[in-house]
């Protein structure tokens, strides 16, 4: 099998994988590697940005192959699946159904235990919260205790654990969790273009009561009075009165896309194609404000139809910086993270800034807290980035924010064990034989 990478191929240690497909392959996958190489870590999807997804040996379990329905009640939504079974397969089965997720990240090419693992998120925490709040049940192997059960009601410690927990306390074999009903595969939108920060939150203040889904895309090299424009979009599911209930209105989108088709030798990413981008982006909606019906897809995942967009990043790959500010903060510490981003002249062509609801996850090292968010790609520059990251990070560690594990990889351990008190809790708990090149920078 080929070697596997995380999805920001950098830091670039290319992981040796051991696939598994059964529960009972989990065992002896485990058992084999910690022989010769004394640690491991399950793999999913690899749409972790770090190294979180990296093992410290560089021999991981890959579960993609764990991809199946085990059991499913279509009346109530209840569903209990493998951990390697991708949230792009469970809209395929849910969707003609009448069922949707209840959280989405911006990609449906994450595995069921990846997203129970980093407690994803979506467009709609302030409504629906992480992830994490809707799995019912786990199942999860450990090298010292065998195959375990555990829920808010069955070792609760362990549960809570895991949800966030970063693959570190067990190999997740399977999840029980409540989808959500839907009438139709459409969701009405409103895309609102705006021209300063500020109009952000005031637009945030006024949609996030009445739309489930509230997301920006912001101009993050956009100086003086066009500092912070961007797009704000607000969605909600079609309701039934809108669109009357038949099979035929939960339409799986087609299956088709462009297909990045080889790694260029440097990042096509640039401050030239950023700027011209951007500009070109910001004024693709002439009118002010449009409200239209779309499909789920481009809604939830417009970066899915382009299949490996990552190599656009070229061979050194990129880093993903992603935030939280506390609300009190939020507009001022996001206002001096984007002047820091526009005076480094890089960037990302789609930066993503979101409010986060004060719903709290029932995980321990879930990442969303009550504030706002912002995520942004950068083209992988040593020294470049090393600067702008320790400016930037002194801006979110003096405001009381964190950053992303899942999307992190650069966290000095001072920053994330303040950012995240309850690591010790996760340590302790963690399976002796599994361990990732991230916790080992961050704890070790």
């Amino acid at each position: 099998m080929a070697d596997l990478l995380s999805w920001g191929r950098y830091p670039h240690h290319p992981q040796h994988p051991q696939a598994v497909y059964w529960a009972d392959d989990v065992a002896p996958a485990l058992s084999g590697i910690v022989d010769s190489h004394a640690t491991s870590l399950p793999y999913g999807m690899g749409r972790s940005y770090g190294d979180s997804c990296l093992a410290a040996s560089n021999h991981v379990i890959m579960t993609q192959g764990m991809n199946r329905i085990l059991a499913a009640d279509w009346k109530t939504g209840v569903i209990l699946a493998q951990a390697g079974l991708s949230f792009a397969d469970i809209i395929q089965i849910a969707l003609p159904r009448g069922w949707f997720l209840p959280v989405t990240p911006g990609t449906k090419y994450v595995s069921l235990g990846g997203a129970v693992a980093n407690d994803v998120h979506g467009k709609n925490h302030h409504v629906m919260g992480t992830f994490g709040r809707h799995v019912l049940r786990l199942f999860l192997y450990r090298s010292d205790e065998g195959m375990l059960e555990c829920s808010r009601q069955i070792r609760p410690n362990l549960f809570a654990a895991t949800i966030g927990g970063l693959g570190l306390t067990g190999v997740i074999v399977a999840v029980e969790f409540q989808l959500r009903p839907v009438v139709t595969s459409n969701i009405n939108q409103t895309s609102i273009r705006f021209g300063r920060l500020q109009d952000f939150f005031q637009l945030s203040a006024s949609h996030d009561q009445s739309h489930e889904y509230t997301v920006a895309w912001v101009d993050c090299l956009a100086t003086g009075q066009h500092a912070g424009r961007g797009h704000f979009i607000a969605g909600n599911h079609a309701l039934k009165d809108e669109a009357p209930y038949s099979h035929t209105d939960l339409k799986l989108a087609p299956s088709k896309g462009f297909k990045m088709p080889f790694d260029p030798p440097f990042s096509l990413v640039n401050s030239l194609s950023l700027r011209a981008f951007n500009t070109l982006y910001y004024h693709r909606q002439l009118q002010e404000r449009i409200d239209s019906r779309v499909n789920y897809d481009p809604f939830f995942y417009p970066l899915d139809g382009i299949k490996q967009w990552n190599r656009m990043y070229g061979r050194a790959g990129f880093q993903q910086y992603q935030c939280v500010i506390p609300e009190q903060d939020g507009q001022a510490v996001i206002a001096g993270i984007m002047q820091e981003i526009a005076k480094s002249g890089t960037g990302s062509f789609l930066a993503v800034l979101k409010q986060c609801g004060d719903i709290v996850s029932p995980g321990l090292l879930s990442f969303p807290l009550h504030g706002v968010s912002l995520a942004l790609d950068f083209p992988q520059h040593d020294q470049k980035n090393t600067l702008l990251f320790n400016r930037l990070d002194a801006l979110v560690h003096e405001a009381g924010g964190r950053l992303y594990p899942a999307k992190d990889a650069h966290m000095s351990a001072a920053h994330f064990q303040k950012a995240y008190p309850q690591w010790s809790t996760i340590e302790a708990i963690r399976d002796p034989k599994l361990l990732s090149q991230f916790w080992q920078r961050v704890t070790q």
